[in-house]
């Protein structure tokens, strides 16, 4: 079976947040606030799949208000943060959207993910997620959580579909 064929019924991209649109780096401040960073063109590409009409959720057992705030600027309005069982979470927001699991992909990498990412069609990761993930997953990105692992993933369904490059800006040049 060839890979791409489990990417193009993809309808809705589900991903944890640190170690996946972070590098998994937490920085302590003084404030003792705590900072990540994303990478922009994993943002580009969060927000082209929303535009596209593709659905995004976020699920993730830490809680910072920088990271909910730039979720929301991107459109993402499904983001769960605090959650203790990411497999519950998953299981209720399927049900109350009527969804199937062949068309979810969830990209996470680490043991908390284990239980909700064997649920779905597609479940990937980044390249240094750990064992344990790498291990049940059907795509292992070839790009490491934080860097650019979710822009590649979000570009293969959109390219599969049509989707890409079809930014209204970008086709009228």
């Amino acid at each position: 079976m060839n890979i791409l064929s489990l990417f193009k019924p993809i309808s809705t991209f589900v991903f944890d947040v640190d170690g996946v649109l972070t590098d998994g780096t937490v920085q302590l401040l003084p404030n003792g606030e705590q900072s990540r960073k994303m990478n922009i063109r994993d943002g580009y590409a969060l927000q082209l799949a929303v535009k596209k009409g593709y659905r995004v959720v976020i699920i993730s057992g830490g809680r910072s208000e920088s990271v909910v705030s730039r979720l929301q600027g991107l459109g993402i309005k499904d983001i769960y943060t605090g959650v203790l069982d990411k497999q519950e979470k998953l299981q209720d927001y399927v049900f109350e959207n009527d969804l199937r699991w062949e068309e979810i992909i969830f990209m996470g990498d680490d043991i908390p993910d284990y239980r909700a990412m064997q649920l779905v069609g597609l479940p990937v990761c980044p390249a240094d997620a750990a064992p344990e993930i790498r291990g049940i997953c059907r795509y292992v990105s070839p790009i490491n959580g934080g860097n650019g692992c979710v822009r590649e993933i979000i570009e293969k369904v959109l390219k599969l579909n049509g989707h890409w490059m079809m930014d209204e800006e970008i086709a009228s040049r």
